[in-house]
């Protein structure tokens, strides 16, 4: 392992998925980072595989600090149980700096599976590229959007090819909490299957230099089992192919400079998720319907990130006041938020030796 004892550092920056009509098939990389610092010490020779983690920002109070519990470290060492490594190198201690708010929307528990399985193959000296990485982040989340924006960066289109189950049935594939109880990732001492090759694929489009998203953040969670199991089984024809005409027109619209407010706003409607998810947070749909480019100068769309609750409104300019609207319309519900204009990252998920 020659890069076992060289520190280095893990940023992964969030995502948000659905942007508008496109559930779960396109997501964003935005500037709000999960930041691993990994060391070598020789203070815990009896740590528990080999490792130690400490942990800041949001969710200090509930996140597991065991390696075995903790999503970016039993992640890792699945990937690592992959190639007949049990533990993490001697001394491993892995500090967490967690800037994205858990269970708002904006991807947590991806960039955490993304984060992991660098981490396992940075400790492991695996040589994993990005897209064989992909891999093994869709073998434990499942669903494309979040992780693939979170790894590659940018403004991405995905879909994850069906699998086998008997590729994902094993006990030892630890699962994000997307997924129904067990979590999984059990040390059976058994070798996990290896994920298969190209289990997901993905096309970056492009994303106007003007654009910018505002994140109005509320201060409840929406656990994305929850903001799932509103939804239907079953959708008419008249709502899908009111989507894809919109996705279709969305993924170039938000390409051309100077953007183009009114088909941007209307290109943005769904039907698909956001009208079933209202009743789980306040607000949602007098924001989505009231507040328009013609009302708020700079404005180009509103949409749910995520399962939620975070609002996303994409916008040129005029971010305070169209950020202030929206926190007034929670206000009326009695719900407090914080707000964040945040950049498009291009780059994803990287790695720097210290």
């Amino acid at each position: 392992m020659a890069s076992s004892r060289r520190p280095f550092t893990i940023k992964v920056p969030c995502s948000s998925a659905n942007i508008g009509p496109g559930f779960d098939v396109v997501g964003l990389a935005l500037s709000i980072y999960l930041t691993l610092t990994v060391t070598f010490t020789n203070e815990h020779p009896e740590a528990e595989h080999n490792c130690t983690i400490t942990y800041e920002g949001d969710g200090a109070d509930e996140v597991p600090l065991k390696p075995d519990h903790n999503l970016i470290t039993r992640t890792a060492l699945y990937v690592l149980k992959c190639h007949d490594i049990r533990d993490f190198p001697a001394g491993t201690h892995v500090h967490i700096k967690n800037d994205i708010p858990l269970g708002r929307g904006l991807g947590s528990s991806g960039a955490a599976v993304v984060a992991g399985v660098m981490l396992g193959s940075t400790v492991g000296d695996l040589g994993l590229s990005k897209d064989r990485m992909m891999d093994y982040t869709l073998m434990i989340e499942r669903h494309p959007d979040n992780v693939t924006a979170t790894m590659m960066g940018g403004f991405v289109g995905s879909y994850l090819r069906e699998l086998d189950p008997k590729d994902t049935e094993r006990k030892e594939i630890p699962l994000s909490e997307v997924l129904p109880e067990p979590a999984g990732g059990l040390d059976t001492g058994l070798r996990p299957p290896e994920p298969p090759l190209g289990i997901g694929h993905h096309i970056r489009f492009g994303w106007a230099p003007e654009i910018k998203a505002i994140a109005i953040i509320p201060d409840f969670e929406v656990a994305t089992a929850t903001a799932r199991g509103v939804l239907p089984t079953e959708y008419s024809k008249k709502d899908l192919i009111f989507n894809l005409q919109r996705l279709a027109v969305l993924t170039t619209a938000l390409t051309r400079s100077p953007p183009d407010p009114e088909l941007i706003y209307q290109a943005m409607q769904d039907k698909v998720h956001q009208p079933y998810r209202k009743t789980l947070i306040p607000a949602l749909s007098e924001i989505l319907t009231s507040m328009t480019p013609q009302s708020h100068h700079g404005l180009l769309g509103i949409c749910l990130s995520g399962a939620g609750p975070t609002i996303l409104a994409l916008a040129t300019e005029n971010f305070e006041r169209i950020a202030e609207e929206i926190l007034a319309r929670f206000a009326k519900e009695g719900v407090h938020c914080i707000w964040k204009v945040l950049e498009p990252v291009q780059e994803g998920a990287q790695v720097t030796e210290l």
